[in-house]
This record gives C-alpha cells, structure tokens and sequence, in this order.
C-alpha cells in the first residue's frame, strides 16, 4: 500500500487521501533540525507556539470542521476541541516554567548549585483518533517548548487533522524539518518507536498497542516513554437523593462522544435500593440522545463510532455479554446499515460469572448492583486499568474512604469520570499508563533535569590519606 484514504464515518465519503510516509527519512530531517531548535531562545519558542495559537483561532471553523467530519463527532463537540488545541499553549507554557524552572542554591565562598532541563532530541508523538487534534497537540507543544524536534505519527483513521495541524505548525514558525509528519498505519507506527534516531516516544491510545511499544523498548532505557492507555472506568452512585441529575451524570460518562473517551464510564455501579429507579432515568435520558451526523439539526448528543470494524466488534461484545449471563436493559442498534452509527447499549452484567476486564471503546454501559459501599469499591477495583473514576452522591467521609481506596489517576466527586482539566496532571495507573502524567505534567517528561556544581574559580586541596612529603 503506497496511499492512506481516510473516509467520513457518519457518510461514508472519501475526505482525504495521501502518500504513506518514509519513517527513516522523516526521522533524519528531524534529527537534523533538533540542534538548530534547542540552540533557539526560549522566548523564540514560546512566541511560536504562541503564533500557532492565533493560527488555530483563526481557523477554527475550517479545523473544527475537518475533526467532526474525519471522527463523526457533532461540531459542537468539535469546536470544543479546537478551543482545547488554543488554550493548551498557554497552560503549556506555564507548566513548563513551573515544572522545568531554572534554579539556583548559593552555598559557601562562592559555590553554587544549579538545576536547568534540557530537550531530550527527537520525540516521536502517536496520537489517537477520538482526539486527534488535542491529544496530539497535548505532547507536540510542550515539547517544542523544551527545544525537541517532533516527529508526528496521527492515527491512521485521522491523517488529515494530522496533515492540518502540521501545515498550521509550520505557518506559525516552526521550522520545516522541527516537526516532521508520518503518514502510515501499524507498519509506520513499528517502525518509528523503534527507529534509533528517536528519543522518546509519547502515545496515546490502545493498551494492546502501549504494551507493545513498552516490550519494543524494554532493553533501551536511554529512551523516554510516556503511555497513555485508556481505561475500564467506573461510576459509583450511592445514597443520593437527586436521582435525576445522578442519571445524567451517568449519561454523560458513558455516552459523550459515542463513548469513545478514554475517561468514560464502562461500569456503572450502583447501590441496590437506587438500582431500579436510576436505571429507569438513565434509560430514559439515554433513549432521548440524538445519534447524527455532525452538521445535522437538531445537534446531536453524539456521532458514529470511527468506522464500521468498530461499530461491529461492539454489537458483537453486547451479544457476548448477553450470552454470558448480562442481562440487557437497553439494547444496542445500528440505526443506519453500513454506517458505524450505534445507539447506546445498556446491560446489567451483576450476575455474568466471569466479567471481561477490557476497554469497550465506544456507547456500551455495563451496569453492577452491589450492597455495602465496600463492595463498590471492591468492584470499582475489580480491574488491570486505572485511569478515571467518579463517585456520584455519598458524604465527604464515604468519598474521602473512596479517594483513599480506589486505584485510579483521575478521581472525581459529584463529577462525571470524563471530566479532567488540562491545569492538572492527566493519566493513569495499572495498565491505564507508565506513571508519566501528561496534561500540565507533560513538561516532565519532555525535558530532562540537569544539576550542575559551579564555581567561578578552581580550588581543591586533599586533607587527608597522602603521606608526607618529600624534601629534596
């Protein structure tokens, strides 16, 4: 295959087509280019990415229109995340003053101690297709802050958001050869992380993908990894007496952006006696969703899944689920045949003797009922990944017990799990990341600290273990 096609889900057209990419050659302009970048200033830096902003906002119907169109998700969604693509500039910017400062201690006669960062060279960046803008762009422009050259692998289902937010780095001042785009599918991916011109390799996506590049990488410790890897999250509702907004807030976990959120909610546990009228509300919210295509009126809540092996392998989990013993509550359809739309699926899997601790990327909600607040967090436990978690109701005590319990990066109270600031750290634990935070902590691993003894004259004597000397 020497082209990559990229096709609108919620219509089947073709949007964008291009040459698949030369790894070895991209890494070799980017290589070339990392020195006379890191050499710059880093104000001149800062007012580049600062310039890319002001790019991206006056372009941001035309790239906000490109995302919903190559993801399926609705244009107001979309737009959100090109208000997200603007801001991280600025938040990247101070956590990069804040996280990787210069620093300096004054000790006696003189002596000094300071602490300064350095790029590591050249940070291969693999961004998802659930945001492709966004989440790429949360590791490309710390890193050009810190002074990498960036070489850009987008997912093979959004290259043309990839191609767009490349062209508009270039048009604000980024050197050509500074960040350099990869068009290619699995292959291409291989081959990047395990090119040896390559620093660091920052992700964004799969478990099963992120597990990979960790064993490609296991014997290269030279090299800086951050994995962001999804997660099996779950939403707890206990002892609330406003049923109504717990249910959407359930809605909202599971179901924005078609679920395919890496904070959205994939296990819904709930105490026993709010089972049946929470449920109730849920399923009504849920069967209200408008499923449409982007530019459809009225607004959609949500679009297609990216593409139809997508929308296939998660009717086939429901059907797993229900034949294991999951009890359906609300049935997962294809309303359109040959398009990836789904309606959300519910199903009570309390029951199911054994429960598969996988990511069901997508509009599928498995519900748990439980009877002591230990159980929930038992269950909400009862999982390899750790990535968000929410309890909904409760007492400052009860979520003070579920904060200190529960395994997970991202834990919120009387919030939905996909609620996460870029002003904070962002990622995971167990299989749901590497402890490498990105969000405001992405100015960790983009730089690397170097701490420095410093005199402004040499002195240096031995006191002690020589013997005498000899006179002449």
């Amino acid at each position: 295959m020497s082209q990559l096609v990229s096709t609108e889900p919620a219509t089947g057209a073709t949007l964008w087509s291009g040459q698949i990419s030369d790894v070895d050659a991209e890494v070799a302009h980017a290589r070339a280019a990392w020195p006379q970048w890191a050499a710059q200033p880093l104000t001149s830096r800062i007012e580049i990415v600062r310039r890319f902003a002001n790019l991206v906002r006056s372009k941001n119907g035309k790239l906000a229109d490109l995302i919903a169109r190559e993801t399926g998700k609705p244009i107001w969604e979309a737009l959100t995340e090109v208000d997200a693509v603007i801001n991280k500039v600025e938040i990247s910017i101070a956590a990069y003053s804040e996280r990787t400062g210069q620093k300096r201690m004054e000790g006696a006669m003189g002596d000094r101690t300071a602490i300064r960062h350095k790029p590591h060279g050249v940070m291969a960046v693999l961004g998802p297709y659930n945001f492709p803008a966004h989440l790429p762009n949360g590791h490309i422009v710390p890193a050009l802050i810190a002074g990498n050259a960036v070489v850009f692998k987008p997912s093979e289902k959004t290259p043309a958001v990839g191609q767009m937010l490349v062209d508009l780095y270039h048009a604000a001042g980024v050197p050509d050869d500074a960040i350099r785009l990869i068009i290619g599918g699995p292959l291409e991916g291989k081959a990047l992380t395990a090119h040896a011109d390559v620093d660091g390799i920052l992700f964004t996506g799969s478990a099963q993908t992120g597990i990979a590049i960790n064993v490609q990488l296991a014997n290269q410790p030279n090299k800086i990894l951050a994995l962001e890897m999804g997660g099996n999250n779950p939403i707890v509702i206990w002892d609330t007496l406003d049923i109504h907004t717990a249910a959407i807030m359930v809605v909202q976990s599971a179901f924005l952006s078609a679920g395919q959120r890496c904070t959205a909610a994939k296990r819904l546990i709930v105490k026993d006696s709010l089972y049946e009228p929470l449920l109730a509300q849920v399923k009504t919210i849920a069967d209200r969703l408008i499923v449409g295509e982007p530019h459809s009126q009225p607004a959609p809540f949500m679009g297609p899944v990216i593409d139809n092996q997508a929308a296939d392998g998660l009717t086939e989990s429901f059907l797993i689920l229900m034949s294991n013993g999951g009890k359906p509550i609300k049935h997962m359809a294809r309303p359109i045949e040959g398009r990836p739309f789904l309606t959300p699926g519910i199903i009570d899997v309390t029951d199911m003797p054994e429960r598969p601790d996988i990511e069901l990327f997508g509009p599928l909600l498995q519900v748990i009922r439980v009877s002591t607040f230990e159980q929930a967090i038992a269950e909400a436990n009862n999982t390899r990944y750790g990535l968000s978690a929410s309890l909904i109701g409760g007492t400052a005590e009860l979520y003070d017990q579920f904060w200190a319990n529960v395994r997970s990066g991202v834990i919120n109270w009387n919030k939905p799990t996909n609620g996460a600031p870029s002003t904070a750290p962002f990622g995971g634990v167990g299989i749901s990341g590497n402890h490498r935070p990105s969000a405001y902590y992405a100015a960790d691993y983009c730089a690397y600290p170097v701490t420095s003894s410093e005199a402004d004259q040499a002195r240096a004597s031995i006191g002690i273990g020589l013997k005498d000397a000899v006179s002449e």
